[in-house]
């Protein structure tokens, strides 16, 4: 099956947005596929506003960005756009280190007045990036999104339903090993 980095674009330890894009990632695992997540907010400040590409976490980082067949982009919206701190990585990444991927834009946030921040402010970054096939994405409000105590997630059925079409529609666009080469 296909490789996914699923990178979660929220500064903050105890994200909505980094656990709704865990949360999906194993739904992607449970289909077979490879999910490598990728927290910005455990990246080593200094390279990451220093533009250091020559660190071993930025490389890393590019690396597992150029083994992946697919990448989910999930980001908190702040005043309208996405994150600095996803910002500041998509700006180490190659040029065109999208090339040849299907993206899932995913965006998190209090109001459905920022629901825009998708196609205004992420999508053009993504599609600069030289992404192979951009998906509609989704927009979760915060308020959907329910952290259990034992760190389990559930989201409320509308969004549920919604984000399942579209992480449907990922899943369906990603490579699939054909089953006599797996067996071979």
């Amino acid at each position: 099956m296909a490789t996914v980095l699923s990178i979660s674009g929220s500064p903050s330890a105890t994200s909505r947005t980094a656990r709704l894009a865990r949360h999906l990632d194993a739904k992607l695992t449970a289909a077979g596929h490879q999910v490598v997540p990728l927290d910005v907010r455990t990246l080593p400040a200094e390279p990451l506003l220093g533009a250091d590409f020559a660190h071993p976490a930025i490389v890393e980082a590019t690396a597992q960005l150029a083994a992946a067949d697919g990448v989910i982009v999930a980001t908190p919206v702040y005043k309208a756009a996405y994150s600095g701190l996803l910002k500041a990585l998509l700006d180490l990444f190659p040029q065109y280190g999208l090339s040849g991927k299907t993206v899932l834009p995913l965006a998190t946030g209090g109001s459905t007045a920022h629901v825009l921040a998708l196609d205004y402010a992420l999508r053009p970054v993504l599609s600069s990036m030289g992404a192979d096939h951009i998906l509609p994405g989704w927009f979760t409000l915060d308020r959907d999104i329910t952290v259990a105590p034992d760190g389990s997630v559930s989201v409320a059925p509308g969004s549920a339903e919604a984000l399942g079409r579209v992480l449907d529609q990922f899943a369906a666009t990603l490579p699939r090993t054909p089953l006599y080469a797996a067996a071979s």
